[in-house]
């Protein structure tokens, strides 16, 4: 039996000024995907990342397709180097655009502009300063819920992000996720502020949500070529109007990371690709199912180790899979090799 894999996309969080410098000096195909890119926003996307400043960076308008397109471009580097085909992917929060784009379900500059959008209508949603995020470690999920709506009053805070048993993110109000924070730390956990520039995944998200439905009204999104798992229902859908539904929830509700993992567990996968900057993914995929062997590529250093042990397993399959010689002849070219 093959041994089945998946690649995952990061979110916001994992941005940092000088990112992907590595594989853009053995890759062409890395800037030229940032120039596809920054050519339908209008701006240059790889001086920014080159050159920062780091608060322009974390602008959640900014950061969302930046790490949009640094995800497709480490993909586009796996398919120029004959990278096997995963049997799933998913991506946690924004990273399911990046899968989305990489599944050939939309073009990256279409998504690049959409995702503009989305951290635009999700700043203007909450005046600056008024929302916040912080990780609760070491309480189990119904806890959690519980001190959220003993918290929250007339006010907004609940939890965002299912990242791992006894890790989750909540947000909302900065005021109710103080009290929040406070009573989860009464309660002997842990508490960390989260670099957020606004509140994601809580019902203050709605109206963004709204905004982000009447956007997407426009496009028709393909089907993927590869199964991703989404956020809300953790689980994959092929329609158009079916993914659109889940990536408009997907803003004001909860990302089930827990929930995603195990389903593509469940399936008999065995090993993970983080596709993008950071390691983040790599150690809630191992905290969620210790069985995993996790592969974060945020450096060409971290890429050939997992190229070279995706190849290993493939010299052990005989039903092993490539990607489509056509598909990856483009790249190829487009990157020199």
């Amino acid at each position: 039996m093959a041994h089945k894999f998946a690649i995952l996309f990061p979110g916001q969080g994992s941005q940092s000024v000088g990112m992907l410098a590595d594989y853009a000096e053995q890759n062409a195909c890395v800037i030229e995907t940032f120039e596809e890119a920054s050519d339908a926003l209008g701006y240059d996307m790889w001086g920014l990342i080159q050159n920062g400043p780091m608060e322009e960076l974390n602008r959640t308008e900014v950061t969302q397709p930046i790490m949009l397109v640094a995800g497709v471009a480490i993909w586009r580097v796996w398919l120029a180097k004959q990278g096997r085909k995963p049997d799933v992917m998913a991506g946690h929060s924004l990273g399911e655009y990046t899968a989305l784009v990489c599944s050939e379900a939309i073009g990256l500059g279409e998504a690049a502009k959409l995702v503009r959008l989305r951290g635009r209508f999700m700043q203007d949603s909450v005046p600056e300063g008024h929302g916040s995020m912080a990780a609760i470690i070491g309480l189990d999920d119904r806890l959690v819920e519980q001190i959220c709506k003993e918290a929250s009053g007339d006010e907004v805070v609940s939890c965002a992000n299912y990242n791992s048993p006894g890790q989750i993110v909540i947000g909302g109000n900065k005021a109710a996720v103080d009290r929040a924070s406070a009573l989860a730390k009464s309660a002997k956990a842990r508490v960390m502020p989260v670099a957020m520039s606004v509140p994601s995944h809580c019902w203050l998200m709605k109206p963004a949500a709204e905004k982000l439905e009447e956007e997407l009204g426009g496009i028709t999104l393909r089907r993927p070529n590869i199964p991703i798992i989404n956020n809300v229902d953790a689980k994959p859908e092929v329609d158009s109007d079916l993914i659109k539904s889940a990536l408009i929830r997907q803003v004001y509700n909860p990302v089930g990371w827990v929930s995603v993992i195990r389903t593509i567990t469940s399936s008999g996968v065995t090993h993970m690709l983080e596709c993008g900057p950071g390691k983040v993914l790599s150690g809630l995929s191992k905290r969620i199912d210790k069985s995993l062997i996790a592969y974060p590529m945020s450096d060409i250093g971290k890429f050939e180790k997992a190229h070279a042990a995706v190849l290993e397993l493939a010299s052990t399959d005989t039903a092993a899979r490539s990607i489509d010689s056509s598909v990856a002849s483009n790249i190829i070219e487009k990157c020199g090799q």
